[in-house]
């Protein structure tokens, strides 16, 4: 066992076995380096990385690159998913030095922790005009024995480099939002690269494009655009078609290899399925689609069966790998199915049909004449019962394979993203227990992961709070899912715990310009302090807070809040028309803001018919970023229900815009038409 035996992240204790020496992150490792004269090599990965467990084996439980490693380097191990800071920082600077990027992450560093060689995965032998990964370890070796000036000066420039980066330059000098026309000129860049074939934007790899999707579906709320909403059927039909989702299981899977989302990378992630369950969910309440209300549902179910943890709180993913039933790992292997397999467990009539349904052929779309089940054109094949029968039975037996590994550590981001997620699918379809998912969830972000200073830990595991502090994108995120859960049961305690976290956001995490930093003031000091604005597999910290931030001044009347999430608007303003694939989630919250958001009291009493029918008509308005709250009259836990009484004996609902409010409405009918439902 190595120095990774008593850390709490399954991708590292995935590790604590190898022959390498590793330590976990941390100044004691560097102390090492700078006492034997060594530098450091950094691995970064996480647990449904397949290319990770593939480097792994080849090279991490080798005894003779482990003897290399132990004697020349001092070996720092780091999940992804509990560092991001470390990972952006050294991320960003393989992809300056290299012009790519990806996991595994292999870089050498300095004692200091300046980086001065980096790379992702290296082979074991020499491979596709790529060195061993012993060739890399001697090359190095080599260098900091025979060349330190040249490394020296390299790892300087690197820093400095980074050093030097800044959006200040980027930002407007005003700070604004995004208007109308930088909203219609990031529809137009989207437009352009929309995949009018197989939905999605651009090419292999293809990615779910989640905050893009919801951005174009507020753009259609505000303006009626056609072409966005089309471009969001088109996607939404495809994926749920494709192979990329899981026909029998429900739940996405991270990303599909190819341009039409056949074969997917098999991993599956709790962010994805929250985003895209909440996607789906939204999609339905603009279109009433039985397709997009299905796939919602079913993925939020996914979630609870497979992702819930004893705590109340949710897993990380499924790796993309499992046994294959002869005791090798391989990815896809509890998902594929061919023919032969079809029909032992179907019988040969009832396999034909399937086969047909499912798109199962004898050449396989995968490996080894397997086939991803997905869902072509299966035009008269419409005998639900049958279909019923056949997807349960496979799923029966599916279930009877060795299953993929689970990361079950709980990150509060991705928990934040799917308490609102469950929430609002709760909330639309009339499923309780979704809602108390939800719930659950959140108290164990409030009991785990929160402590007396209303300061967040990223993670937990098995109840155990994690030693790692919470990034921008964890109080952004858990805001939104303690908003989005207020609104939907009415409790007001999850608005006051969203502002003690967006208040740690404006203290910790904003500079005076109104920029904000993924890591807060008093974090780690690393080589640079991380600031990214973009979209990645979520959305950024830093747009998720301006979302935030917007939605508890609509229901707190906020001032100060306002202006902060207008200030980090204007990045937004900025990257709209150059990357708004790449700034989905600020497209969407700045045509909320445009939009209001408007603000959304019903009183009454809770449980009474004529609140529930109000309550429910203000949560499927589409108005974008509309803000709900409920109460009975006189509550005050919600600043936005002050001072609102019932309106002739009956509940009421009142809408307010830029400060100005409309009469109120008793009826359900009337406070759809206005807010777009």
């Amino acid at each position: 066992m190595n120095r990774l035996a008593g850390v709490t992240s399954p991708y590292l204790l995935q590790h604590a076995d190898n022959p390498v020496d590793w330590w976990p992150w941390g100044p004691e490792a560097f102390e090492e380096a700078k006492r034997r004269d060594v530098p450091v090599l950094l691995s970064v990965g996480y647990s449904a990385c397949h290319w990770c467990h593939v480097m792994a084996h080849e090279s991490f439980e080798d005894q003779a690159t482990a003897a290399l490693i132990n004697e020349h380097f001092v070996a720092v191990k780091v999940d992804r998913e509990e560092r991001p800071d470390v990972d952006a920082v050294y991320m960003e600077a393989v992809q300056a030095a290299t012009g790519q990027g990806g996991w595994p992450m292999t870089v050498f560093l300095t004692p200091d922790a300046e980086p001065f060689y980096f790379g992702t995965y290296f082979p074991p032998e020499p491979r596709h005009g790529m060195p061993s990964f012993g060739q890399i370890l001697e090359g190095v070796r080599s260098a900091w024995a025979d060349r330190r000036d040249e490394v020296g000066e390299v790892a300087g420039r690197i820093v400095a480099d980074l050093a030097g980066r800044s959006l200040a330059g980027a930002m407007p000098a005003d700070r604004r939002p995004p208007g109308p026309e930088e909203l219609l000129g990031a529809l137009m860049g989207l437009t352009r690269e929309f995949d009018a074939v197989h939905g999605g934007f651009g090419g292999a790899p293809k990615f779910p494009p989640s905050m893009v999707l919801e951005f174009l579906l507020r753009h259609h709320a505000r303006t009626g655009s056609d072409a966005a909403l089309e471009m969001v059927q088109a996607t939404g039909a495809a994926m749920a078609r494709g192979g990329i989702y899981d026909q029998l299981g429900g739940g996405f899977a991270r990303y599909a290899v190819d341009a039409t989302w056949t074969v997917p990378h098999f991993e599956k992630m709790l962010y994805d399925n929250a985003l895209l369950c909440r996607t789906y969910a939204h999609l339905w309440r603009s279109t009433g689609s039985d397709l997009a209300r299905r796939i919602a549902v079913e993925t939020a179910d996914f979630m609870v069966r497979e992702l819930r943890t004893e705590q109340g709180g949710f897993a990380s993913a499924l790796d993309a790998d499992s046994d294959d039933g002869t005791g090798k790992h391989v990815e896809g292997a509890y998902y594929v199915w061919t023919p032969e397999q079809l029909r032992a467990v179907l019988g040969d009539e009832d396999a034909e049909f399937a086969a047909t349904y499912f798109g199962v052929t004898e050449e396989g779309t995968f490996e080894e004449g397997a086939s991803v089940l997905q869902l072509p054109d299966t035009e008269g094949l419409v005998d639900a019962e049958r279909v019923a029968s056949v997807k349960r039975r496979l799923l029966a037996a599916r279930d009877e394979r060795p299953r993929p590994g689970r990361d079950d550590k709980v990150v509060a981001s991705w928990n934040g993203l799917a308490i609102a997620a469950l929430a609002e699918t709760g909330a639309y379809f009339d499923r309780p227990d979704l809602i108390q998912a939800a719930t659950d969830a959140a108290d164990l972000l409030v009991r785990v992961h929160m402590d007396w200073h209303a300061r967040l830990h990223r993670t937990s595991r098995d109840g155990t709070p994690g030693a790692n502090s919470g990034v921008l994108e964890d109080y952004a995120d858990v805001a939104e899912g303690f908003l989005t859960l207020a609104s939907v049961t009415g409790e007001g305690v999850w608005v006051e715990f969203a502002g003690f976290f967006l208040d740690t956001v404006l203290l910790q995490f904003t500079s005076e310009d109104g920029a904000l930093y993924d890591t807060a003031a008093d974090a780690e000091a690393l080589i640079r302090r991380p600031q990214d604005p973009t979209d990645n597999a979520t959305p950024s910290g830093w747009t998720a807070a301006a979302g935030a931030l917007l939605s508890y001044a609509g229901l707190t009347g906020s001032g100060l809040h306002r202006d902060a999430a207008e200030r980090a608007l204007g990045i937004v303003t900025a990257l709209a028309g150059r990357a708004p694939r790449f700034i989905g989630w600020g497209l969407a919250v700045a045509e909320a803001a445009l939009d209001g958001p408007r603000e959304v009291a019903v009183v009454g009493a809770q449980g009474d018919p004529a609140t529930v029918a109000l309550h429910r008509a203000a949560l499927l308005g589409t108005a974008p970023g509309a803000v709900v709250a409920l109460g009975a009259p006189g509550a005050d836990e919600v600043p936005l229900l002050q001072d609102r009484p019932l309106v002739d004996g009956q509940p009421a609902a009142y809408v307010c815009r830029h400060f100005t409010c409309e009469r109120p409405t008793t009826d359900p009918e009337e406070l759809t038409e206005r807010l777009g439902g």
